[in-house]
């Protein structure tokens, strides 16, 4: 019988610390990273757009000029972000980034792939440089 309510008791135990649910927070870093993702979204369906006015409102003017600057012409293009690594500095996301790409032009078609580093800061964050292999010089 003793064992009957020590087993009892532990179960008890048991199932009234499990049944608590405690409720995590994001942190901070957490939001940063899941922002920095989004805008690097954005920026490629802009720049697969050509939409000229998305991508000045999602970049600095420095990150605008990275981008334009570079910027071919296509008839159509497929871009493929895998985010590899995400640096925060004081008011700094190095955001870095495996990409692939796909671009159709005059019908020839140029498959590319890369790594790159998109510098993102203000808040909210723009993309103000990129390092390393843009994936927005293609086709060349």
């Amino acid at each position: 019988m003793k064992r009957f309510l020590a087993l009892a008791l532990i179960m008890f135990v048991f199932v009234a610390s499990c049944s608590k649910k405690e409720v995590k927070r994001t942190s901070e870093d957490s939001k940063i990273a899941t922002e920095a993702f989004a805008v690097l979204e954005t920026v490629k369906g802009a720049y697969i757009k050509r939409d000229i006015n998305a991508l000045e409102k999602n970049t600095t003017r420095e990150g605008f000029r990275a981008i334009s600057g570079v910027m071919r012409s296509f008839d159509s293009a497929e871009l493929t972000f895998n985010p590899v690594l995400v640096e925060i500095e004081d008011n700094t996301v190095n955001l870095n980034v495996s990409w692939t790409g796909k671009w159709q032009k005059g019908g020839k078609t140029t498959e590319e792939r890369g790594m790159a580093i998109f510098v993102m800061t203000g808040r909210p964050l723009k993309v103000n440089d990129i390092l390393r292999t843009s994936p927005f010089k293609y086709p060349e």
